[in-house]
């Protein structure tokens, strides 16, 4: 991991202390979760120019208040949770990742108490008369946004190349993750049997799928005809052109397939993620099983997976009309 003295101004000893924490971090996390670390810290203290031993709860306080606001004047707000700055979530995790930071701070002795509070207190009890609290940051429980068949269709046509049409088709036929996606390996391929082994999903944990026949086709052209034959690693997807021909594709050179591949397609929204969302969203449409799905997303706890019940279609509208029909018949009875 680069030093964080390139990465954030301020004093060298903040700088240097920041280094050693990042290090602890990157010991004991994955890379993905480093990069993270290292762009809230500097957010923070881009906003809070403090020595971290020096930082208080007013300054916390002062730092959720401007993440609130955001750059403009609070005037233009986000339809889907009213809010003008940065997303709630946002906000949390980066709470998170700073108390981190602190309570890494007071085991080393540097500080006495972390500042970054967790919670609000409120007079209300909870379960067995103990004190409950409400959280720092509420965050609004949204249901994921899926693209219609249509768009879909538009999405894929819009892939200029074999390897494109074959990334995009990896998460919204096989429900990948971006970083899954570009983390497959030539090894990890099993076109005999449409299976994928996805060496490195989230959390380091790993699992084999099944996958469409339609994206092992397209993988097929891109594989003959695209990718480099001097290509200087095992990875399936690699950059077809300029200073990187034939290395590791990163996650920022995906998503920006998938940006260009949506500004010609027409559409107004299409991110890895909502591929992702898409794919279990339609398998659930087509009857398959709740711990099946959960299975093919990686999903740790299947309470993650029970948003896709919401999502699809007619699900809801077809249990609540199983039952009324129910009530109807027994109400006729009592008639």
């Amino acid at each position: 991991m680069s030093s964080l003295e390139v990465v954030l101004e301020g004093p060298r000893g903040r700088a240097e202390l920041l280094d050693r924490y990042v290090e602890f971090v990157a010991a004991r996390c994955r890379r993905n979760t480093v990069i993270a670390t290292v762009s809230d810290l500097r957010v923070f203290f881009a906003v809070i120019d403090k020595d971290p031993a020096a930082v208080t709860p007013a300054d916390v306080f002062e730092f959720i208040s401007t993440q609130r606001r955001g750059d403009g004047d609070g005037r233009v707000v986000r339809l889907v949770d009213g809010e003008a700055g940065m997303a709630a979530r946002t906000i949390r995790r980066r709470l998170a990742v700073m108390s981190g930071l602190f309570n890494w701070l007071v085991l080393c002795g540097e500080m006495g108490a972390n500042p970054v509070p967790r919670g609000m207190a409120t007079r209300r009890s909870g379960a067995g008369g103990q004190p409950s609290g409400s959280p720092l940051i509420r965050t609004p429980r949204t249901l994921p946004k899926v693209l219609d068949p249509a768009d879909v269709i538009a999405l894929l046509g819009a892939a200029r190349h074999w390897r494109d049409r074959a990334m995009l088709e990896a998460m919204v036929l096989g429900g990948l993750r971006c970083c899954e996606v570009i983390g497959l390996r030539l090894e990890d391929l099993q076109p005999t049997q449409r299976l994928v082994f996805i060496a490195d999903g989230k959390g380091g944990h790993q699992r084999l799928i099944p996958m469409s026949g339609q994206f092992f086709q397209s993988l097929s052209h891109y594989l003959s005809t695209e990718r480099p034959a001097d290509a200087t690693t095992d990875a399936v997807f690699v950059a077809l052109k300029g200073a990187r021909r034939g290395g590791p594709l990163s996650i920022d050179g995906l998503e920006q397939i998938v940006r260009a591949a949506k500004g010609r397609a027409g559409l107004e929204r299409a991110t890895c993620h909502q591929l992702r969302h898409t794919c279990l969203t339609r398998l659930r449409e087509a009857g398959m099983a709740l711990e099946a799905i959960q299975a093919q997303a990686g999903h740790r706890s299947i309470e993650s997976t029970r948003v896709y019940l919401h999502l699809a279609d007619g699900w809801l509208a077809s249990e609540y009309q199983r039952a009324s029909d129910l009530i109807d018949a027994s109400v006729g009875v009592l008639k």
